[in-house]
């Protein structure tokens, strides 16, 4: 009578131990099936990129906004296109914030020796690299109305020190 006893004793805690088991198996696969889909999360145009001292830096790596400091309409379209042609990544173009007067052309940057400002200068002429925080994605142009043409630039350049450089994010 109590090896029968035991026994069912023993059946009774199997069948809550399952019971219990199989009650959470169903809530978590209840909460997993309930659950949204994970969303693509936007990381932005551009992403800071370390970069070693030595490294070759590639205008494909650097992320350039353009803004229009002149009365010439479009001139901001017209250079992130050239700049584009070149290899440059589009980060954007508008107008330069108000009372930015320049004569022909200027590159802001956060660090005025990070290569990738030099890179972009080198295809604008005379440009003077200015260190400055602007809430724009990448290396910003600042055009003026004597903007020069986008020509003859560097089609690498080599970091002189360790730093970043705002390049398209990798997905």
């Amino acid at each position: 009578m109590l090896d029968s006893a035991l026994s069912g004793l023993r059946t009774f805690i199997l069948l809550a131990v399952l019971v219990v088991a199989v009650a959470l198996a169903g809530t978590w696969g209840w909460k997993a099936m309930t659950a949204p889909f994970p969303q693509k999360v936007d990381v932005g145009p551009c992403a800071d990129t370390p970069v070693k001292k030595g490294d070759t830096v590639y205008p494909s790596q650097v992320v350039v906004t353009v803004l229009n400091a002149s009365t010439r309409a479009g001139l901001a379209n017209r250079a992130i296109t050239d700049l584009v042609d070149e290899g440059f990544v589009k980060g954007g173009t508008g107008n330069a914030p108000r009372g930015t007067k320049l004569r022909t052309v200027e590159v802001w940057a956060p660090d005025k020796d990070a290569p990738s400002a030099a890179l972009v200068a080198s295809w604008l002429g005379d440009a003077k690299i200015v260190e400055t925080k602007i809430d724009r994605p990448g290396i910003v142009v600042i055009t003026g109305e004597k903007f020069p043409e986008v020509e003859g630039g560097e089609k690498t350049v080599t970091a002189k020190a360790d730093g970043t450089i705002c390049s398209p994010p990798v997905e």
